[in-house]
């Protein structure tokens, strides 16, 4: 999600899978060709069958780092470099965040999944010079009616987001659609973290707001852009708080937080999922 990605990244002109390059930062919105959008699926394919394993494999008592070395083994066994692994410090493959946890969860080989938790698992795989980033909300066991719902929510709220972008569409449209799913719930969007492009970079222009705002220009939605589309829905109120690791956000009133993402490029009469795990 979009909130450091406006950091100035260092520039390393390594092209080996084995190290991802953390590219500067270009200008503009960038449109991908029919041979980018090609090379964009391979990556974006690594990581939703990586997010398929962990929904499958994970259960009570493992750790989330357990978690992180499954991941990075498998992305790297599919050929493929963590696109989070040292990006701007972070040490892991996978953000794993449960709970209240908003985004940016340290795997931690003392944190335990227990029955009943809400975790979120963010990766993203860089391959052949581009990246692929996705999120799932995983119910842990028997988890609660209201956080059920509240992932329930996110996902819907997603799909809505989605189901307004083609050609000639704005982001204002996705924003909007996103929103009003989350306030007709009577949930909140978290308004710190927003979507992005992605591409060459893990976060390019434009910003995917999942929020109605002043401040977001119109943009157009143009054929061949793509986006990672992230809606992050809180249960209680949207504040939120980065703890002392500098990294894990946290909801402020210790509610629940659930969080959903594609990869996507834009289409004339719609889109294409890129980290669509239903293969």
């Amino acid at each position: 999600m979009k909130h450091f990605a406006d950091l100035l990244l260092n520039k390393n002109n390594s092209r080996s899978n084995d190290q991802v390059p953390f590219i500067q930062r270009r200008r503009g919105i960038e449109i991908k060709s029919s041979r980018e959008i090609k090379l964009m699926k391979k990556s974006s394919r690594i990581v939703a069958t990586v997010l398929r394993e962990i929904n499958d494999l994970i259960e009570p008592g493992m750790s989330t780092k357990d978690l992180d070395d499954f991941a990075e083994k498998r992305i790297r066994e599919m050929g493929a470099a963590p696109s989070f692994k040292g990006y701007h410090g972070f040490p892991s493959s996978i953000c794993a965040s449960i709970n209240n946890e908003v985004v940016h969860g340290i795997p931690n080989k003392n944190v335990t999944i227990k029955d009943g938790d809400l975790v979120k698992i963010d990766t993203g795989a860089y391959l052949d010079g581009f990246h692929g980033d996705s999120c799932i909300t995983i119910c842990v066991g028997q988890v609660s009616d209201q956080a059920k719902k509240l992932s329930e929510v996110a996902l819907e709220a997603l799909f809505s987001g989605l189901s307004k972008i083609k050609s000639g569409n704005t982001l204002l449209d996705v924003a909007g659609a996103i929103e009003d799913v989350v306030r007709l719930n009577g949930f909140s969007v978290v308004e710190d973290y927003t979507g992005h492009g992605v591409g060459r970079n893990l976060h390019e222009e434009p910003s995917v707001f999942n929020f109605r705002t002043n401040d977001l220009p119109n943009i157009i939605l143009r054929e061949g852009m793509t986006l990672a589309v992230e809606p992050i829905v809180n249960q209680g109120s949207k504040f939120c708080k980065t703890l002392n690791d500098k990294w894990t956000v946290i909801t402020k009133d210790g509610k629940l937080s659930a969080q959903w993402e594609h990869t996507i490029v834009v289409m004339k009469d719609g889109i294409e999922i890129l980290t669509d795990r239903e293969f």
